[in-house]
C-alpha cells in the first residue's frame, strides 16, 4: 500500500473513531449501557488501527490489532501503560457485555468504559498531531 493510502486510511479510521465515541456518548446518555460499552471499545479499537495505518499494518483478528499495538507502541514507550491495559479491559468489557447471555451493564460501568475510551482517543489523538504535522487530524 502507497504511504498515501496509508495516511488517507488513518484519517479515515480517526474520523470513525471520533463518530463511534460520541455514538458510545449518546448510548450513555440514553441509558444503553450495554451499547455504550461496545460503542467504546469500538472508539478505541477503530482509533488503534488508526496508528496502525501509519505504518501500513493491518490485521483481521482484534487481538492480533491489539498485541501488535501494545508491543509496538504501549512496550516501547510511545503511549502509557494505562493505555494498553484500558485498551484490554475494554474489550474485555465489550464481549462480556456482546456475548454474556446475563451480563447487566450499569451506569457506572458503561461511564467508566467509557472515560476509558475518551482517554485512549485523546491520547492518540494528540500522538498524530505530534507525529504527522496534523495531516490525520
Amino acid at each position: 500500500m502507497l504511504e498515501e493510502n496509508c495516511i488517507s486510511l488513518a484519517k479515515y479510521r480517526m474520523e470513525t473513531s471520533m463518530e463511534t465515541l460520541n455514538v458510545a456518548r449518546e448510548c450513555l446518555e440514553n441509558k444503553h449501557f450495554k451499547d455504550s460499552i461496545n460503542r467504546a471499545y469500538y472508539a478505541s479499537f477503530y482509533a488503534a488501527r488508526a496508528v496502525l495505518a501509519l505504518e501500513c499494518v493491518d490485521f483481521k483478528r482484534h487481538k492480533d490489532v491489539i498485541a501488535y499495538f501494545n508491543k509496538n507502541y504501549v512496550a516501547t514507550g510511545i503511549f502509557d501503560r494505562e493505555i494498553g491495559r484500558n485498551l484490554a479491559r475494554l474489550k474485555q468489557k465489550r464481549e462480556q457485555s456482546d456475548y454474556d447471555d446475563f451480563f447487566i451493564a450499569s451506569k457506572d460501568e458503561a461511564q467508566k468504559q467509557f472515560d476509558n475510551a475518551e482517554s485512549i482517543v485523546a491520547a492518540i489523538i494528540e500522538y498524530m498531531r505530534k507525529n504527522n504535522s496534523g495531516t490525520i487530524i
